[in-house]
């Protein structure tokens, strides 16, 4: 159970780190939100990423089926992490709003 509320948290914190960091670099506030899906793709399937250039039907019903196979758990940690993608949006937007430059 511990270790299930410190993945939340730790997955929240990383995403949103990461958001933060390229809303500042690169000035798109929701890239990292849009980008999210393709992250966790990569995280769930277990396939190389050649491999949906190489042999793409395979890897994709592959890539499918094993979404379709995560636990509660899974999504509910995975979740937190586009939480936090999210919460960073809304946080750069409040301090450009609030008058701070960032980069």
């Amino acid at each position: 159970m511990i270790q299930f509320v410190v993945s939340i948290l730790l997955f929240f914190v990383i995403f949103f780190g990461l958001a933060f960091i390229l809303n500042m670099l690169l000035r798109q506030t929701w890239l990292m939100t849009f980008v999210y899906p393709f992250i966790i793709l990569m995280i769930v399937d277990d396939i190389a990423t050649t491999e949906y250039f190489v042999n793409p039907g395979s890897a994709f019903s592959t890539a499918f089926t094993r979404l379709t196979e995560i636990t509660i758990a899974d999504i509910s940690i995975l979740g937190a992490g586009f939480i936090g993608t999210i919460v960073s949006g809304f946080v750069v937007r409040y301090l450009r709003k609030s008058g701070y430059r960032m980069f």
